[in-house]
């Protein structure tokens, strides 16, 4: 018996291990009480715990930090260098309710490579807002630019950083961002926006120094095929190498079009509409030419009666 209660002793230790370290009194190194690590400390998960603020003891070691549900409404300087995090590489931040972003927020992360913002009612961004990120290279701000205006500030707040990858999906944008794409961008990926064209402005900017080999994507927009897309299509037909969902793409309109792919189109079935500046222009040629053609019969009038 008494053998027995002893092979129980090493499991009730084990039991009443936890009791002795507390998760609000983790040692330095372990996991916030708030959120789980994933394999090793390397990997750290916050997931729908509504924290306010980012956790402030965070393993030195992490790689990849993850925050996603919570009520981080304002992110303020340093607000993730409450000790030093020098090999985190990828931060997630999506569904924070991140509204604000201040000066130096990413301060203390010199090797983050990786920053998710997607779905957050962004409404400021300050123009040094990325300083101290000077690794950045993929920033993703998909479903983050719907509450707001937010081109000029970014543009600032963008405008040091060497980015690889810029995701603006979701966004409702109706134009190009330019201002957005600095130079060395390599992939921008603007699907599910409302873009019914690129004008041939737009498509210039592509073509600017530094921008030649941007690659985007831009499914799930609602392209009109109308004659306004002739210089769009003219592009997409001698750079498809740049749009690697270019044989995916849909006319959302008119009608007789919708569906069809771009890339079967041909430029003369691009139609314009009544109002259109394509139909404006032939219309106003016409209605010249009719106005010299009766200004000539009275000409003609007048000399035969005299």
């Amino acid at each position: 018996m008494a053998r027995r209660q002893a092979g129980w002793l090493p499991w009730l230790w084990l039991a009443l291990l936890p009791m002795a370290f507390p998760p609000s009194t983790a040692p330095p190194g372990g996991c916030p009480s708030a959120c789980y690590c994933v394999a090793t400390p390397e990997l750290v998960q916050c997931r729908y715990e509504r924290l306010e603020e980012p956790p402030k003891e965070l393993p030195v070691t992490v790689h990849n930090l993850s925050i996603a549900g919570s009520n981080l409404s304002i992110l303020h300087p340093a607000a993730f260098a409450a000790r030093p995090l020098p090999d985190l590489r990828l931060l997630r931040l999506p569904h924070d309710n991140i509204q604000t972003i201040e000066d130096m927020a990413l301060q203390g992360l010199p090797a983050l490579r990786t920053l998710d913002l997607s779905h957050n009612p962004l409404l400021w961004v300050a123009a040094g807002a990325f300083a101290g990120v000077p690794s950045l290279r993929t920033l993703q701000l998909n479903q983050a630019l719907l509450a707001a205006p937010l081109e000029d500030q970014l543009a600032l707040a963008l405008h040091n950083l060497s980015l690889r990858r810029l995701e603006l999906a979701g966004n409702g944008l109706r134009a190009l961002p330019a201002t957005l794409l600095p130079a060395g961008l390599e992939e921008l990926d603007l699907r599910n926006n409302s873009l019914q064209r690129l004008t041939a402005a737009e498509l210039r900017s592509l073509e600017a120094p530094g921008l030649r080999g941007l690659r985007l994507t831009l499914g799930a927009n609602p392209l009109s095929c109308d004659c306004a897309l002739r210089p769009f299509l003219a592009w997409l037909r001698a750079t498809a190498a740049r749009v690697p969902d270019a044989r995916s793409l849909r006319c959302a309109g008119p009608p007789p079009l919708r569906g069809t792919a771009l890339l079967r189109l041909r430029p003369e079935a691009l139609a314009c509409a009544a109002g259109e500046p394509g139909r404006l222009e032939t219309a106003s040629y016409v209605f010249f030419g009719i106005v010299l053609a009766l200004i000539g019969i009275v000409f003609l009038m007048v000399l035969y009666l005299n």
